[in-house]
């Protein structure tokens, strides 16, 4: 028989968080009351781009250039349009010119010209209908923003003879910012009375719904206080806010459904509330703090790259996960302990349920995920094959993948800027504002400036060069490709410029430029990112299972989830399909990041459900020695409540996904896809097929590793003695609940240091 230590650290928590209920819950409303002051105006204080390599070339030449040539660097557009005049008639051009004069005059704004200052081509519509004015907005992301609402009122509209539209970087980035602001409040107000119907429909009880709601609020504000702080010592990006909202509901809810969950069955066998909460902590308390560590694994692997935009992910979402595991683990027992046998109250289902036979429902529903984990057993060759040629097939379209920048086209058709910038694209020369600029470092003679601007123009990717631009020892060309400013020849340009000799240094920068670079840096990090996710991965499911087969399985079947959700982000964002259904733009191609951050995020909640089924199983085997009963009882015992976690996370990514900001919804719904082809699909019948063929060589490992997870691992559950042979509290409980009963906790055992073999 295996011995156990005593948990007095778990007594000790539990006296902890229940010794002054009211004192704890009144201490977390001052702290709630205090994020909400702290975090309040972060969204305003969160930047709009952040996909670029701060160390890579294009950076550095950027930095360059805005530093010794500020009017080459143009963020801000003016598009006049001439209606059916042409922009070289007299009235137009005096107005064009009055309005290039008012803005020359504004505060902060530098580097201002236009067509009918510069006579530059490629500032003149191909129709001779529409032109620019270009400037630059100087200061930092929000003084940029601020410049930008002073000044747009009087210059957007009708002056006389022309209409003015506002385009450029600048009124692209402050044009997302404010959509995924006010995008992100309609959804929260779509999943927040969505969710609270699901968990009324979950537990039955109004008052037991609405705790894990608490929590989720407490969670998000608390990210939101956080991140606000962050945003002193780096940059975030406001798409962060996005994902605190999602994990921060659909964690926080997932983590207090088996925490209330687990309490009301503590109850019903007659337990006292302080008892109940103390068996509570000790099973589904400790296996919710494991779940959350290995999701911040898999969200902490985006601190490798150096794109701001993931790391921004990386913060916001290790803080969420977190602090909705505290949450969930301090606040929610104290507020147990005061409800006590009150958190049944309001039971809304006994309208719909009168006379029927009480646990009716939960025993129909075990014996439905009884019956699937023996059907699928029996027949596990078939359903593991064709499971996985289905996952398999489902992801094919991504090898058509497509790597671009985010840029206006993430804004819905009618936006301001967006309707600017596909002007340009399909009504002048070249792609005014997306060239090519190259930094010329280094003393030279004009001679020797001409000659090399011969040779880039000779470049068969070229449109046309500009410049020099000669300010002392520095000079910049600009260069215009032939097609798109991101398309694969602009990629190819960039090379071939960077190769190109020159009697002076250089360096390339522009949107592809920045492109290349962004690739190149996440590259050179995948690999170490996979790593540092798989072997974190493979120790934590270890030292719970203390299987060497166990974690290899989780790793791949985890990644085999995401297939469909990586073939669906190709086949509808980057080609197209059901974009008129969705309401986006599809720009042909898939933002650099988005796999990368889409991969973390799903990666992290599939593990997540993983370990509340293998917790399950690996209690029942260590209970029964008994391998296809443990995984049919862990399929039966946690299947109900894992799909019910999963379909309350798919609402909230799915109200994300509501976001008219095409990066949002990508995100939204395809981790919503993922979850829910996790849940479903794979740990209902991929999950237990597999281990059926394994058969019992799935809990081998060799001896060292045995007697290092006999002296470190963690084990689900108390270790046991057989069915039957005691009257301990699990015979109490089956007796209570029947053999045929869907516990939809799992009823998560402790998680305990063991010093005795399985």
């Amino acid at each position: 028989m295996t011995e156990v230590n005593s948990p007095p650290r778990v007594g000790r928590w539990t006296r902890l968080v229940t010794a002054r209920p009211r004192l704890s819950l009144l201490a977390a409303l001052v702290l709630t009351l205090l994020a909400v002051v702290a975090g309040s105006g972060v969204a305003d204080r969160l930047g709009a781009g952040g996909w670029e390599d701060p160390d890579a070339e294009s950076t550095y030449a950027t930095k360059a250039l805005e530093r010794e040539f500020p009017d080459s660097q143009p963020n801000l557009l003016l598009l006049v349009d001439a209606g059916d005049a042409s922009v070289d008639d007299p009235a137009v051009a005096a107005e064009a010119k009055r309005l290039t004069a008012r803005l020359a005059a504004e505060k902060d704004i530098t580097g201002v010209g236009s067509y009918w200052s510069a006579a530059s081509p490629a500032l003149r519509a191909e129709d001779g209908h529409e032109a620019l004015i270009a400037a630059r907005i100087t200061g930092d992301e929000k003084q940029m923003g601020e410049t930008l609402d002073r000044v747009a009122p009087s210059l957007r509209g009708t002056h006389g003879p022309v209409k003015v539209e506002i385009g450029g970087i600048v009124a692209v980035r402050h044009e997302m910012q404010t959509i995924i602001q006010e995008d992100l409040t309609r959804a929260e107000m779509i999943a927040l009375p969505i969710t609270l119907l699901l968990l009324v429909m979950v537990f039955g009880s109004a008052i037991a719904a609405l705790l894990p709601l608490g929590i989720g609020i407490v969670a998000i504000l608390g990210t939101n206080a956080v991140l606000r702080g962050l945003t002193e010592f780096t940059d975030v990006s406001v798409f962060a806010m996005n994902l605190t909202t999602a994990l921060g509901l659909g964690l926080a809810i997932d983590y207090a459904l088996f925490i209330v969950r687990r309490f009301r069955e503590e109850l019903a066998t007659g337990a006292d509330p302080l008892t109940a909460i103390g068996t509570t902590l000790r099973t589904a308390g400790r296996t919710v703090l494991f779940s959350a560590l290995t999701v911040a694994v898999s969200l902490a692997a985006m601190l490798l790259f150096p794109q701001y935009f993931l790391r921004s992910f990386a913060y916001a979402g290790m803080a969420v996960v977190l602090l909705a595991a505290a949450a969930a683990l301090i606040l929610l027992p104290a507020a147990l302990i005061l409800l006590g046998h009150r958190v049944n109250s309001l039971d809304l289902r006994r309208l719909f349920r009168r006379g029927a036979p009480k646990k009716t429902e939960a025993q129909d529903a075990g014996t439905a995920w009884a019956r699937t984990a023996t059907l699928v057993m029996r027949r596990a060759p078939f359903f593991a094959l064709g499971t996985t040629a289905v996952l398999v097939l489902l992801g094919l379209p991504f090898l058509g993948v497509k790597f671009g920048t985010a840029d206006d086209r993430q804004l819905p058709a009618s936006a301001e800027s967006h309707v600017v910038q596909q002007h340009l694209r399909d009504g002048f020369p070249g792609s005014p504002g997306g060239g090519l600029e190259v930094l010329a470092e280094g003393r030279a003679t004009p001679a020797q400036y001409v000659s090399y601007k011969e040779r880039i123009a000779a470049l068969p990717e070229v449109l046309r060069v500009d410049g020099p631009l000669v300010k002392g020892d520095s000079a910049y060309f600009t260069v215009q490709p032939r097609g798109e400013a991101v398309d694969d020849g602009a990629q190819r340009l960039v090379g071939e410029l960077r190769s190109t000799k020159a009697p002076f240094g250089t360096k390339v920068t522009g949107t592809a430029a920045v492109l290349v670079d962004s690739k190149h840096a996440i590259g050179d990090r995948l690999p170490w990112a996979a790593v540092f996710i798989t072997i974190v991965t493979l120790l934590l499911v270890f030292l719970l299972t203390g299987s060497v087969l166990i974690p290899i399985q989780a790793v791949l079947l985890n990644a085999l989830s995401l297939t469909a959700m990586f073939g669906a982000v190709v086949w509808v964002f980057q080609d197209g399909h059901l974009s008129g259904l969705l309401g986006f733009t599809s720009p042909g191609s898939i933002e650099t990041t988005l796999p990368v951050l889409m991969f973390c995020v799903a990666f992290g909640l599939s593990m997540d459900y993983g370990v509340f089924l293998l917790s399950r199983i690996k209690e029942e085997y260590d209970r029964t020695g008994d391998h296809e009963e443990a995984v049919r009882h862990g399929l039966q015992r946690t299947g109900g409540l894992i799909t019910a976690a999963a379909v309350i996370l798919a609402v909230v990514m799915v109200a994300i996904g509501t976001s008219r900001v095409t990066n949002t919804k990508m995100l939204g719904l395809g981790i919503a896809l993922a979850v829910l082809m996790d849940a479903m699909i794979v740990r209902s019948l991929l999950v237990p097929a597999v281990m059926r063929l394994t058969g019992r060589a799935t809990w081998w490992a060799p001896a060292p590793l045995r007697r290092f997870h006999e002296r470190f691992g963690l084990s689900e559950g108390e270790a046991e003695p057989p069915r039957g042979a005691t009257g301990d509290d699990v015979t109490a409980e089956e007796e209570e609940y029947g053999e045929g009963t869907a516990d939809a906790s799992g009823d998560l055992r402790t998680i305990r240091r063991t010093s005795g073999g399985t």
